[in-house]
């Protein structure tokens, strides 16, 4: 009965927060020169972004009687996300994040902020976009490091920037490779400039379980500069469960390990660890080879074995870290129908996932720093056609919102089909 009057009570606290908050003065700019290795400690609180969707589509939701959904989008609205800097000049990238720092510090949180410029983004196909060259991106991203200045913050670089590379492309558009180089220094040099900020967390988008294999995964993190990061973050946008991904990125942190302080023999090659899509019926005895596909992770015990036999036990103080995104893998990925699309896209849009756990620096993982909601809860990942002419998605016999435009009914389904279920973030209640 008092639902609406709590919710209103809620988006109002949200909303003279946001009214509180001021820009603050430029923060100088610093060269990239030594490692930034931030730990996040456990009793670390996320900014909470009083404009997110999830607020505005309560009152929406409030307003055509809907209290249900209303309750889930209020509940949704004070849980911290990330925020994501995809679009603007160097001095509007610098105004918007010196804002989001002066409202994290009235408020004593760290904001979570996604770096979205990469030129060639995504292959130009769903979220195209980006800088238009090597130049501008650097320049664009040293405004947007110099912004954060000596505040803390953690910064998630370049979602997919890693794990689809310029000559993973459909239509051959690398032929020489120096897109991909690029890309690596690019990468690279945006993992610097973040790094030299003095309290700044810096994880490199390393994909997901489903995706590069440990090895080749592994290879491009150093290629892109992972020893001058915190470590790298996994399941951006994605479904994959929490456990598949922590147990992906132990993986690839042993790999990185094992070819840069490991035996002799074992330097420089990555393509030797085993990766989750190892088989039992290929035995690899820490050469080259194996390449069968075995996503199950009922399998997984072999790659486990390999790594026991041949990395053995790291320091712990040596491995990399890493952090999840659990914005919506509360069920874990989406199995189409057998047989029924040439292209199931099963990334894109999948119906009826849910929300998984929350954002949180206590993982009790011990190479996991947060648990974080990276992608946007309720946005739209393209206009998905799963193999077909389209232009509707078959899904849904509708035309799905572009990607990163708001999608009511996906925000709806998410928050209600949370695992564990949604509620209010004590930590915001009155």
């Amino acid at each position: 009965m008092h639902a609406p009057r709590r919710l209103l009570s809620c988006l109002a606290a949200l909303a003279l927060t946001a009214a509180a908050v001021a820009p603050s003065t430029p923060a100088s700019a610093a060269a990239p020169t030594a490692p930034a290795h931030r730990t996040l400690p456990a009793d670390t609180r996320f900014y909470v972004d009083p404009a997110a969707g999830g607020a505005q589509q309560a009152l929406a939701d409030l307003r055509a009687g809907d209290t249900a959904n209303a309750l889930r989008m209020a509940q949704l609205a004070t849980w911290p996300q990330a925020i994501w800097i995809d679009n603007g000049t160097p001095a509007q990238i610098s105004t918007q994040v010196r804002r989001i720092m002066a409202a994290a510090r009235l408020t004593r949180t760290v904001p979570v902020l996604v770096s979205y410029y990469i030129p060639g983004r995504d292959c130009s196909l769903y979220s195209a976009g980006g800088a238009q060259s090597s130049a501008e991106y650097r320049t664009w991203i040293a405004a947007f490091a110099a912004a954060i200045g000596d505040g803390k913050a953690v910064v998630i670089v370049e979602p997919d920037g890693l794990s689809l590379l310029p000559k993973d492309c459909a239509g051959n558009i690398d032929p020489t490779g120096e897109l991909t180089a690029q890309r690596l220094a690019d990468l690279k040099a945006a993992v610097g400039l973040f790094g030299a900020q003095p309290h700044t967390s810096v994880y490199l988008d390393a994909g997901n379980s489903g995706w590069q294999a440990v090895g080749v995964i592994a290879e491009r993190l150093l290629q892109a500069g992972i020893d001058q990061a915190r470590g790298f973050a996994v399941n951006v946008s994605n479904y994959w469960r929490t456990e598949q991904n922590a147990q992906y990125s132990t993986w690839v942190a042993k790999c990185v390990w094992w070819s840069t302080k490991g035996p002799d023999w074992a330097r420089g090659h990555t393509d030797w660890c085993a990766s989750q899509y190892y088989s039992a019926a290929a035995p690899n005895d820490g050469q080259p080879g194996n390449s069968v596909v075995y996503e199950d992770p009922s399998t997984w015990h072999w790659t486990d074995a390999w790594f026991d036999q041949n990395v053995g036990t790291p320091p712990l103080d040596q491995l990399t870290h890493n952090v999840i995104d659990t914005s919506r893998n509360g069920i874990g990925p989406w199995t189409a129908p057998a047989g029924k699309y040439s292209d199931a896209e099963t990334w894109c849009n999948p119906p009826q996932r849910g929300i998984g756990a929350r954002p949180t620096a206590k993982t009790g993982l011990a190479l996991t720093d947060a648990f974080l909601w990276i992608k946007t809860i309720g946005e739209s990942d393209g206009s998905c056609k799963r193999g077909t002419a389209g232009p509707e998605d078959p899904e849904y016999g509708t035309v799905d919102p572009a990607a990163g435009a708001w999608w009511p009914d996906m925000a709806h389904w998410l928050a209600a089909n949370a695992s564990p279920t949604l509620t209010f973030n004590p930590r915001l209640l009155p």
